[in-house]
């Protein structure tokens, strides 16, 4: 879907955290942020929510730890029971290495997807920098351009008034 935004750059950190809150507050869509270094407070700034990916990891490991629990079952049970020193075909203490190795390969496979999936990182997918430097050093902020005339106006008089070095419109697939 092509949308039209707005790209404000921003010389200092403390303008853009301003700028943040205020297009918030107002209730501006903040899409990004990009800055070359960590900025402290960003995320509580711009309102993101924790992540659920530790769950999508959690489902993963358990899927692999299903998988190797039914298939050494009846591997060891049902389809070739070997009688080996007279334990007993289905000892669960044998089962607890191959169950950790296919739980941790299923959870980092799984996060990996996930991740890859939710970010759109796949292969072939076309590069696109919201300004020049933004990998650099360019702080930057870009908003969803507003639909109706006075709302653009206003968020072009926040962006200046916060301090914006440069401020451009263009469109992205969002």
């Amino acid at each position: 879907m092509r949308a039209k935004i707005l790209v404000a750059t921003f010389p200092q950190v403390d303008n853009l955290l301003r700028a943040v809150r205020k297009a918030r507050r107002e209730l501006f869509r903040v899409y990004d942020v990009f800055a070359p270094f960590p900025v402290h407070g960003l995320d509580e700034a711009m309102g993101i929510r924790r992540t659920k990916l530790p769950y999508v990891t959690l489902l993963c490991a358990l899927t692999g730890l299903a998988t190797a629990l039914t298939l050494q079952f009846y591997t060891n049970v049902l389809d070739w029971p070997l009688d080996v020193g007279g334990k007993p075909d289905n000892s669960m203490l044998a089962f607890v290495p191959i169950c950790f190795e296919l739980s941790v390969l299923f959870g980092g496979l799984g996060t990996v997807a996930a991740l890859f999936l939710r970010a759109k990182l796949y292969p072939g997918k076309k590069v696109w920098l919201v300004h020049p430097g933004v990998t650099d050093d360019v702080i930057a902020l870009v908003l969803r351009k507003p639909s109706d005339d006075e709302s653009h106006q206003r968020a072009l008089s926040l962006l200046k008034e916060c301090g914006a070095a440069n401020i451009t419109e263009s469109e992205a697939d969002l």
